[in-house]
């Protein structure tokens, strides 16, 4: 029984520490996984500075009549034709 126990416990530790060493593969994630955010953030800054510098200023929209009207009226000035 003691036989069969030892060479278990000798199988896994033979398995969890190899001899080659290798890559931890949590840490081979991880790299990965910022390096892919990282690259994300790097584009968006270099697309959002890149649009506002080629790109036209927006243009204000256009006020109905009515809500012309209405901002004339809360400025307190008389509209015209009344």
């Amino acid at each position: 029984m003691d036989d069969a126990a030892e060479r278990a416990k000798d199988a896994y530790e033979a398995e969890a520490s190899p001899a080659g060493g290798g890559f931890n593969p949590t840490l081979t994630v991880l790299v990965v996984v910022v390096g892919v955010v990282l690259l994300f953030v790097i584009a968006n800054c270099t697309l959002y500075f890149y649009a506002n510098k080629t790109l036209p200023s927006r243009k204000k929209k256009i006020m109905s009549k009515k809500k012309a009207k209405r901002e004339k009226l809360k400025q307190g000035l008389t509209p015209a034709g009344e």
